[in-house]
């Protein structure tokens, strides 16, 4: 699982590296925004951004460490950070056996942990996916709008972008205002065949 995690984050890495080429991915993304996203350090994301590795985890380690990221980061409105036990209550239904082992081990359930996720709207997986797999996750927006920033053919309908593909030398102005003009004379066609009575038919005259 970690090896095709790592794979997964290399392509990524690669694909976003083309994109933003010369510069150094570190000095292009928000290494805070991503730490914040995922639970991960911020040193641990430099060194995921520049292809190293890092130690691998247990689940309930990566539990306990995303629970403690959390408390540290999402604070209660007075900005200190929440008890266990307001913890427990927003998970609801905790019982004191259950907050008992909660104390002693660090760890809430499965259960709980996702419902603290939910709670304070983070990504699916945050409490439970490994370093790589968590990144290369929070990654794909910016491979998205890193691309469409780079080509200026990204938003348009699929048969003028393999049209504008195949014509390099056309300028990107001239391929978006012939896809506004296109789709200008679309759309008005479409609103008057709907709008367009029928025509009478020579029976309805006799």
């Amino acid at each position: 699982m970690a090896a095709d995690a790592y794979a997964q984050l290399a392509d990524t890495l690669e694909r976003l590296a083309d994109v933003v080429a010369p510069k150094r991915l570190v000095d292009v993304l928000d290494i805070e925004d991503l730490s914040q996203r995922t639970g991960i350090p911020s040193e641990t994301v430099v060194v995921l951004l520049e292809g190293g590795r890092v130690e691998e985890t247990s689940v309930n380690d990566r539990v306990r460490q995303r629970l403690a990221f959390l408390r540290e980061t999402r604070r209660r409105p007075d900005g200190r950070r929440y008890t266990l036990e307001e913890l427990g209550k927003i998970t609801g239904g905790v019982t004191r056996q259950t907050m008992q082992k909660w104390r002693d081990n660090g760890t809430p359930s499965i259960e709980a942990a996702d419902l603290l996720r939910r709670y304070f709207d983070l990504p699916a997986g945050f409490m439970t996916a490994d370093e790589p797999e968590a990144l290369n996750e929070a990654l794909q927006p910016q491979l998205r709008e890193l691309g469409e920033q780079c080509d200026p053919f990204a938003q348009l309908p699929p048969e003028l972008r393999r049209l504008a593909l195949r014509s390099p030398d056309v300028a990107a102005k001239t391929i978006s205002f012939m896809a506004a003009w296109a789709m200008e004379i679309t759309e008005s066609a479409v609103t008057n065949e709907a709008g367009s009575p029928a025509e009478d038919s020579p029976a309805d005259d006799a």
